[in-house]
């Protein structure tokens, strides 16, 4: 498979089914085979695109007479991609940027704007990249690629330089963290990821971070309420020397068995995986010396890695703190006196982070607030992610 057919067949789906780019990737990559320079040149694009979507078309509108939004979606998905190759990629001629979009066009229900397609990506080359002034309003969005409404939320939550630092790591190669069981965080690289060794596996550091917060110790039991696909619990149990019992839950059994398989394959006998609803109160299950609650969040702290999430409204991302804090009071009933709770998000939004946390504590005064760290993923080069550590002082 031609690496930018497949790009635009990805970006198609992605745009018309509202799928998330990793899996759309992963899944294409799964049924297409492609390997080396090819596979490194289709996740580029494919990621590349849906992150820089708002300068793309910004620069493409400069030389079209009609919105871009009017043209057909594999026209204006082969503009995109032609104009990606330009901008933002060195090593591609700009030739063969111009020829490949142009036969895309001819083989992709697009052949009524090959010439249009190839008279505006020459004029993108001859002209190079453009930004609005500074004085504009729309510069920043411009420049990053970032809904205005979210970097305003940014501005508002964190001050400016915070702000800028997000963007400016959202945008280009992410660094791949792992964990290696005897030596603890590794960086990866993608040809790593295929083939990973059995004492190694996949997780952001900042991840990493928020599991030796909660601090396990050999012996004791451990609850991991939403714990697929299960990289916490892989890393919680190593730093119980597999000794002891972490009970590793998720809502569904196809996630469960992702767990439990990710266990066998790093040889952590102590997880025991299970189906299990952490909105929903389960006495049976007792109670554990720490509990992780790392619950579902808006993914803020991962446009980085996942760019789409950018682009959600923000009034959307405001329905998730009942949930997450109603998965909290339930997460802390499994607690024993004097043990340690960490409530958890990979989001850069106060909303989600510390009013859940301000909320709990207000209505639950036999917990202190022993740590609270909002990780920045250009302060530590990785995801963005919150946590707090919460101590039960008594019942």
């Amino acid at each position: 498979m031609n690496p930018r057919q497949l790009a635009l067949d990805t970006l198609l789906k992605i745009e018309q089914d509202g799928s998330y780019s990793n899996l759309s990737v992963a899944g294409a990559l799964k049924t297409n085979h492609l390997e080396g320079a090819d596979k490194a040149f289709f996740t580029s694009l494919v990621y590349g695109v849906v992150e820089r979507k708002l300068t793309l078309d910004f620069n493409l509108e400069i030389y079209l007479t009609q919105p871009l939004k009017k043209l057909g979606p594999e026209a204006r998905n082969i503009l995109r991609l032609g104009t990606y190759q330009l901008l933002f990629m060195d090593k591609i001629p700009a030739h063969a940027a111009i020829n490949e979009s142009v036969n895309l066009a001819k083989k992709n229900k697009a052949q009524y704007a090959a010439g249009l397609i190839n008279a505006v990506l020459r004029k993108v080359d001859q002209n190079k990249l453009q930004l609005p002034t500074e004085d504009k309003p729309n510069y920043l969005e411009i420049k990053y690629s970032c809904p205005q409404e979210l970097i305003d939320y940014f501005l508002d939550s964190y001050g400016k330089e915070k702000a800028i630092g997000i963007l400016e790591h959202a945008n280009g190669p992410q660094k791949i963290y792992g964990r290696h069981k005897e030596k603890g965080l590794i960086e990866l690289t993608p040809e790593d990821i295929s083939n990973l060794p059995n004492n190694v596996h996949v997780q952001d550091k900042a991840s990493q971070l928020c599991c030796e917060a909660l601090d396990p110790k050999p012996g004791e039991t451990v609850f991991d309420m939403c714990a697929a696909p299960g990289g916490k619990s892989f890393t919680i149990a190593e730093l119980m020397n597999n000794e002891g019992i972490v009970k590793s839950f998720d809502l569904y059994p196809q996630r469960v068995k992702l767990i439990e398989d990710g266990a066998k394959r790093l040889g952590l006998t102590i997880i025991n995986a299970q189906v299990g609803d952490a909105e929903q109160d389960n006495e049976a299950l007792g109670l554990a010396d720490r509990v992780l609650c790392d619950v579902p969040c808006s993914g803020l702290g991962d446009i980085g890695r996942k760019p789409e999430i950018r682009y959600k409204k923000v009034k959307d991302i405001d329905l998730l703190p009942p949930l997450q804090y109603n998965i909290l009071v339930k997460s802390a009933r499994h607690l024993k006196v004097y043990g340690t709770l960490v409530y958890s998000t990979c989001a850069l939004n106060p909303k989600e982070n510390e009013e859940v946390v301000e909320k709990f504590l207000k209505e639950n005064a036999n917990f202190k607030l022993k740590e609270q760290r909002t990780i920045f993923p250009h302060e530590e080069d990785c995801d963005g992610f919150f946590y707090a550590v919460l101590v039960k002082e008594n019942d």
